[in-house]
């Protein structure tokens, strides 16, 4: 009898090992979907150990120490502490957490998820790095202020899914709208960095990057994208239709190159469905000013581009990107297309792909010249974009520099 039951006990023990094993695999996979290195890892520094700076109009927050360090990380939380940081935004210690953590998303996660994801964190070696100071202005900087801003914002109950959908769609309605927070960069936001509900993934402005519109709208959207089109981009950060850049170059490095085929296509499947959002109507841009742009894109940019925005020469194709038919060059926003313009840009690797070649600064042109030059590359060829000023240039040259 007695070797029975140690027989029991020891069948018991390796069945919880085995299912902790588990639980911290799923985990694993669950943060590559939240991209969770991506926000606590900084430059140079320790895997999920937090530092890395998110920039708004009210300051900057800090991510946090996410390793089980039982000081300065959440060594010393409980599964149930965590779900309530996920799901509410208030930490163990009862503080509330600034939505830079997009628990307005993550409060979609199942429970089974959100122990995972916390048996995964705390399998990680602990890490001693204390929290960098958030540098916020006032009345940002008092935490207290957050509970009015989740009365506001965070929601009151599950958004009701309709049964009658398939599978796939689901799945790839959670990842897109729960664990991968699309709608953090890709909602526009209002004054308190709320997310404009009327517009989901219309596209927005974070961090002085512009978040491309999801919808199915054909010029500034995903209309003319096929599933597989958003699959290849979402492995390799390219395709014929637009290029990985800024902080969506680092969600294809860290995260959707390392999903599944089988969730890469949920997530296509979910965005294809999103509807076409009306049109926004705005003035062609003056020909003079097509004229200007044009003689600084002969100037800077012909040699690498082509004159025709395809460059399909020997040993061109594949090695820069194609600005004809851009969907995000034609954004209703362009700040990326500026930032680029002003700072450079590269484009994540992709395997079996020629690399893109790293594009130079243009800082040296002045404000008006590359308001010219860029209202003219996203109106050449096809493309139909907004005029931009050189005001709009300058505020955010000194953005970048501050």
């Amino acid at each position: 009898m007695r070797l029975y039951a140690a027989l029991l006990l020891a069948l018991a023990m390796l069945a919880d090992h085995a299912h902790a094993e588990d639980a911290v695999s799923r985990g694993s996979y669950l943060a590559v979907l939240g991209d969770c290195a991506g926000c606590h890892t900084k430059a140079h520094g320790p895997a999920f150990s937090g530092g890395l700076p998110f920039q708004a109009q009210f300051g900057t927050v800090y991510s946090t120490n996410i390793t089980p360090d039982r000081e300065t990380g959440i060594g010393t939380w409980t599964a149930d502490e965590f779900y309530r940081a996920v799901h509410e935004g208030v930490a163990a210690n009862g503080h509330h957490l600034y939505p830079a953590l997009p628990y307005v998303y993550f409060s979609r996660l199942t429970r089974g998820d959100t122990d995972d994801l916390f048996a995964f964190l705390h399998s990680l070696k602990p890490v001693r790095q204390a929290p960098t100071p958030n540098k916020l202005i006032f009345p940002f900087n008092i935490r207290a202020g957050l509970i009015f801003w989740n009365w506001l914002y965070l929601p009151k109950a599950p958004p009701k899914i309709d049964t009658a959908k398939p599978a796939e769609w689901k799945r790839g309605e959670y990842i897109v709208n729960g664990l991968g927070h699309c709608g953090a960069c890709h909602t526009p936001k209002d004054i308190l960095f709320g997310d404009i509900t009327s517009k989901p993934l219309a596209g927005g402005v974070v961090g002085n990057w512009y978040a491309a519109d999801l919808t199915g709208n054909m010029r500034t959207g995903l209309g003319k994208w096929s599933a597989g089109d958003i699959v290849h981009f979402l492995e390799a950060g390219r395709n014929q239709y637009a290029t990985a850049a800024g902080t969506m170059e680092e969600k294809i490095t860290s995260s959707t190159s390392h999903m599944t085929p089988a969730d890469l296509h949920a997530i296509a499947t979910y965005l294809k469905s999103l509807p076409q959002r009306k049109a926004v109507q705005f003035q062609n841009p003056r020909p003079e000013q097509m004229e200007r742009g044009q003689g600084v894109y002969r100037a800077h940019c012909e040699e690498c581009h082509a004159a025709d925005g395809e460059p399909t020469g020997a040993g061109a194709r594949g090695r820069y990107p194609n600005l004809a038919g851009d969907t995000l060059v034609m954004g209703g926003d362009p700040t990326t297309v500026l930032r680029i313009i002003l700072t450079g840009g590269t484009a994540p690797p992709a395997p079996g792909k020629p690399a893109i070649k790293p594009m130079p600064d243009f800082a040296k042109l002045n404000d008006g010249m590359i308001a010219d030059v860029a209202t003219y590359i996203r109106n050449a060829w096809g493309n139909s974009a907004p005029v931009v000023g050189a005001t709009r240039v300058h505020w955010l040259r000194r953005a970048l520099i501050h």
